[in-house]
């Protein structure tokens, strides 16, 4: 089982849809999938069609957590929602299923996280381990910040992967993350080793748009070492139709641009996963004049 976390200190720039489509990706491609959702917003579940009622806060990941938190080991297989339906349709073996947030829950969580300190930053590490046996890939959907639940989410990742937007902000914010994902290892005790993989860049705009901060934040990427990778997922309206109602865009849209770049995101993904990070391909600085400011 490997596990990949995707991170980003700042909000609203496409962290969750790229985890629940490079989640539904794996799925499609006949692996065993667990998505787990650690917004206390709880988008991922929604992004999956899925929202926990009143009757199942007994299932939410949050009421684990909290559990773990305080020593007692929850039994994920009965948290976990089993959203496989998604892939009806489709000639696969895959499975894709939910560890899912609620609000209030994963709101306490936090709390217990942050009062634990170091010694609760593996918590989440140590639940996935058992279930390791269930599941070929997990990938993790983190809060936008760097501390809390989102180190929990770090540490309990075999890989990191950041996501940024056309905007300054957010490379800043990249590297700041990267530089704490370097940190896990020595809060654990080098109990959790996750290795940072790379930046994508989300909700961008095809080269004859390319405004001048885009320019420079695509720059910037290469520039700041945060290993942009070479595909990158163009804005696009059917990427947030497929949120609103409940299904990864590579799977409602998979003959469409969205699905094809997810797909394409993915292969990249797994290479690097698969070699030497000295020879991954990222993508170059750009030569070439903006065409608005």
């Amino acid at each position: 089982m490997q596990v990949l976390v995707v991170a980003s200190q700042k909000g609203g720039v496409g962290k969750t849809t790229t985890t629940v489509n490079l989640a539904a990706s794996l799925a499609l491609s006949g692996l065993r999938v667990l998505v787990v959702d650690l917004e206390p917003q709880a988008q991922a579940g929604e992004a999956l069609g899925l929202r926990i009622t009143n009757d199942e806060i007994q299932r939410s990941l949050g009421l684990g957590l909290q559990m773990a938190a305080q020593g007692a080991m929850p039994d994920l297989r009965a948290l976990r929602f089993d959203r496989t339906e998604l892939l009806d349709g489709w000639d696969c073996d895959g499975s894709l299923h939910l560890l899912a947030s609620e609000e209030s829950t994963m709101s306490n969580a936090q709390n217990l996280v942050v009062a634990g300190g170091y010694k609760a930053t593996p918590i989440l590490r140590r639940m996935l381990m058992t279930v390791a046996d269930d599941y070929d890939y997990v990938v993790v959907d983190t809060p936008p910040a760097i501390q809390g639940l989102s180190t929990v989410g770090w540490a309990s990742g075999d890989w990191v992967l950041t996501v940024c937007n056309p905007e300054y902000a957010t490379v800043k914010g990249a590297v700041t993350l990267r530089g704490s994902v370097r940190f896990v290892s020595e809060r654990t005790q080098g109990e959790c080793t996750p290795q940072y993989l790379g930046a994508v860049l989300d909700k961008s705009n095809p080269p004859s748009q390319w405004s001048g901060e885009e320019v420079e934040v695509r720059n910037g990427m290469v520039s700041a070492g945060l290993l942009p990778f070479l595909t990158d997922i163009r804005t696009d309206r059917r990427i947030s139709s497929a949120f609103g109602v409940g299904m990864p865009a590579v799977i409602r849209h998979a003959n469409h641009p969205p699905g094809k770049l997810y797909a394409a995101l993915l292969n990249e993904v797994m290479t690097r996963m698969d070699t030497p990070p000295s020879t991954w391909e990222t993508a170059p600085v750009i030569d070439v004049e903006p065409t608005s400011v």
